[in-house]
């Protein structure tokens, strides 16, 4: 999933980011109001966090200007406008949720994850495909009872399949929403935790639909356990 940060403080915005790339989300750190107005504009982004504070354009003209160009993004306020009329008026504006700062990380990533289900139409905090479960919250995978242990960019990987399972994604919206805009990232990336997903679940259950992308295989995720020789 790709989140939009927004913060012209340096150290906060670093925490924050970190934070958020701990959770298996790949981020884009933006300091000043213009350049996130047009970065939401552009779309690829499934949620922003803002800051109302920054330079170039308050944030809570960036929520209007969004809103008027029709970008329906999840927009989660990070504030210390902690008045019941500031949170009044950025939410009136458009915003999704307002958080005051400061704040405990594990709310704001709990807010994430609350705006990020509500945009997907998902109401269980636990994704579920047949015998495959993935929790965004502990970040922890399970198939048919077992648990596996899944480094974050694969763990970001399954996430964006099983959001939409029986389904092709293309190759271009799994790497959008993997990778950020900062980083440097190896053509074959993708093909990698692709190969090692499948080396830790049923092959099968991940098709690869050549010069496409990608489809978690419903019909293998809902098939029996095979029974032991």
């Amino acid at each position: 999933m790709r989140v939009l940060l927004v913060e012209d403080d340096e150290s906060l915005g670093e925490g924050i980011r970190t934070a958020l790339r701990r959770a298996a989300y790949a981020v884009d750190w933006l300091r000043d109001g213009a350049s996130a107005l047009t970065a939401i504009r552009d779309g690829g982004i499934d949620l922003v966090v803002l800051d109302l504070g920054l330079p170039r354009m308050d944030g809570l003209e960036v929520i209007k200007a969004a809103r008027r160009a029709g970008a329906r993004v999840p927009i989660l306020v990070l504030s210390a406008r902690e008045r019941p009329a500031d949170r009044t008026l950025g939410l009136d504006l458009g915003a999704d949720d307002y958080l005051g700062k400061p704040f405990d990380t594990h709310e704001l990533l709990a807010r994430v994850r609350s705006l990020l289900r509500r945009s997907a139409g998902h109401a269980a905090p636990v994704l579920t495909c047949g015998a495959l479960e993935l929790d965004p919250a502990q970040m922890s995978v399970r198939w048919q009872g077992r648990n596996l242990d899944l480094p974050r960019r694969e763990f970001a990987l399954l996430r964006v399949l099983i959001e939409s399972p029986g389904r092709v994604v293309s190759r271009e919206a799994v790497q959008q929403r993997l990778f950020g805009w900062d980083e440097d990232v190896a053509s074959n990336a993708l093909d990698v935790h692709v190969h090692h997903l499948r080396r830790k679940l049923p092959p099968a259950l991940i098709r690869t639909i050549r010069g496409v992308g990608y489809v978690l295989e419903e019909s293998v995720a809902n098939a029996p356990p095979e029974s032991p020789p």
